[in-house]
């Protein structure tokens, strides 16, 4: 890949107790080469740090710094270098939904951040839940197909508490000459695995022609992803599983 890339694929959740619950939505996303954010040749099309109907915006990641004081990307490698990470100077790609119709809720985003050599160096995960916050989980090392583990940091769903783990496991395959990317992330708790969720999608090069197909099969795709959330909580709590309370936050803004 060398330009942006449009994926087209789905959503999955899976709870396992003390109710099963599951449900999977259809859903587009961006694939974005952050060092090339400032070259529209690069973008496709994509509206960048301006208005548009599918959209991408510095501000709408990290500290929420606008391209002036360097973006997404300046933070981005804040964290790494305080985090001993001096050595991702290769292509840095974000995964994520951009906006559309000016609007956006980021349940997760994935930074993959690669030496220069092209290589996998680390990857940063950056989830918002809807009360407004964020955290952020450093995954050192990673490898393709590979487990990586780390501690819950943030209250994401009042049908959780934060305790437990993530599991998380990266794939990238080709398909009839089409680059495909699947993102599992499950929790486990004391008790053993809890949900399992995943996102995938068939990535193809953002055009005009693309942004139009995303924009006619799903013209409120982010406006859906805020209300999909709380129907699915009125699920959750008509089948009556326990409903925990949103505690103060305590931890570190990153976990590694």
């Amino acid at each position: 890949m060398t330009g942006a890339q449009l994926g087209f694929g789905q959503v999955r959740h899976t709870r396992l107790r003390p109710s099963l619950h599951a449900f999977a939505y259809r859903t587009f996303f961006v694939m974005l080469p952050m060092r090339l954010l400032a070259q529209p040749d690069a973008m496709g099309g994509l509206a960048v740090n301006r208005w548009g109907s599918i959209s991408f915006f510095d501000r709408d990641h990290g500290d929420g710094r606008g391209p002036e004081a360097g973006g997404a990307l300046a933070w981005l490698q804040e964290q790494l270098l305080a985090e001993g990470i001096a050595d991702a100077d290769g292509d840095i790609w974000l995964h994520t939904y951009p906006r559309v119709w000016g609007y956006t809720f980021k349940p997760v985003s994935f930074w993959y951040c690669h030496r220069a050599d092209g290589r996998l160096r680390a990857i940063l995960v950056e989830v918002n839940n809807t009360f407004g916050e964020r955290h952020c989980y450093l995954l050192d090392q990673p490898r393709y197909g590979a487990e990586l583990r780390a501690a819950k940091g943030l209250h994401v769903s009042p049908f959780c508490k934060v305790e437990g783990l993530y599991r998380f496991r990266f794939m990238r395959t080709v398909l009839r000459g089409q680059a495909r990317t699947v993102v599992r992330v499950d929790h486990d708790d004391a008790q053993g695995p809890l949900i399992n969720t995943s996102v995938s999608g068939q990535l193809e090069p953002i055009s005009p022609a693309a942004l139009r197909r995303a924009l006619w099969a799903y013209p409120a795709m982010t406006l859906m992803v805020m209300a999909r959330i709380h129907w699915q909580a009125l699920l959750l709590w008509r089948k009556r599983v326990p409903f925990f309370s949103k505690p103060p936050v305590t931890h570190p803004f990153l976990t590694r």
